[in-house]
């Protein structure tokens, strides 16, 4: 073996790790190109880690993007209402417009179950009545579903707005803080109106009139339901005046039991 060789073999023993490595290196840059260069196998290596992303963003929306996206809501809306109306109107007026159909249905349904299905004295009755005043049977039973109907009674202090007496058939209403209401609201637009001998007679509140019967040292409050016109109020007022002559002024205020029960004794009758 010659000094040629010798050195060969030499080279061979001390260059082999670093011969490994380049290719190694060589191996690695040829697959970082394949996954960059060809779609598939790019898209399977990063879409995972876009995926992940994503799901992180959407959990974080409601902390981190919320408050702007409904303060920026809020304020375009605000300098825009009349857009925002113009682009909600034709909506709203078609779900007001399907819901109000679907209500009259609803009721034809139930006017037509009651002529058909029903027949009793009243509905005897009310065949006479139809026939006597030249009107539908379906006009006389919408009427009766459209009466008003008493849902509450409250007697209460002038002044104090304390309750003395209450009856419902509902309990669905803070006695105690109606009474409180009525009395602030009574006073506040008697003084702002400024007149006198002037009080305040009726509240109307969504579907709901509070009738207000003014004596001299309380009142008498009744919550109705239903259309509630002036007919209607003639009724109710000959009743209460009626019932404050006989009843109350014969009665204990300070017995709240005892006016609870001729209260509803006397208002048996829901309907005016």
């Amino acid at each position: 073996m010659n000094q040629e060789d010798k050195l060969k073999i030499l080279k061979d023993i001390l260059l082999t790790d670093e011969r490994e490595y380049a290719s190694s290196i060589h191996e690695k840059i040829k697959i970082l190109e394949d996954t960059i260069n060809q779609q598939p196998n790019l898209s399977e290596k990063v879409d995972p880690i876009i995926e992940e992303k994503l799901n992180e963003f959407i959990k974080e929306i409601p902390d981190t993007l919320g408050p702007t996206i409904t303060e920026a809501l809020k304020n375009e809306i605000k300098n825009s209402q009349d857009a925002v109306v113009e682009a909600l109107y034709p909506i709203l007026g078609r779900m007001i417009k399907k819901y109000i159909q679907n209500e009259f249905k609803l009721l034809s349904e139930k006017i037509n179950s009651q002529i058909n299905n029903t027949f009793s004295f009243k509905s005897f009755k009310r065949k006479f009545k139809a026939k006597t005043y030249g009107v539908s049977e379906a006009d006389l039973i919408l009427q009766d579903q459209l009466k008003p109907k008493l849902e509450q009674f409250m007697v209460i202090e002038k002044g104090s707005g304390l309750l003395v007496s209450t009856y419902s058939k509902t309990n669905t209403i803070e006695e105690d803080m109606v009474a409180g209401m009525l009395t602030a609201i009574k006073s506040f637009v008697e003084d702002a109106f400024n007149e006198k001998n002037q009080d305040l007679e009726l509240i109307e509140y969504e579907t709901y009139s509070i009738h207000i019967q003014n004596f001299s040292s309380y009142y008498i409050a009744v919550v109705i339901s239903g259309i509630f016109n002036a007919n209607d109020k003639n009724v109710l007022e000959d009743k209460l005046l009626d019932f404050a002559q006989n009843i109350i002024n014969k009665t204990d205020l300070s017995n709240s039991k005892s006016l609870t029960e001729k209260l509803k004794a006397y208002f048996t009758n829901e309907y005016l």
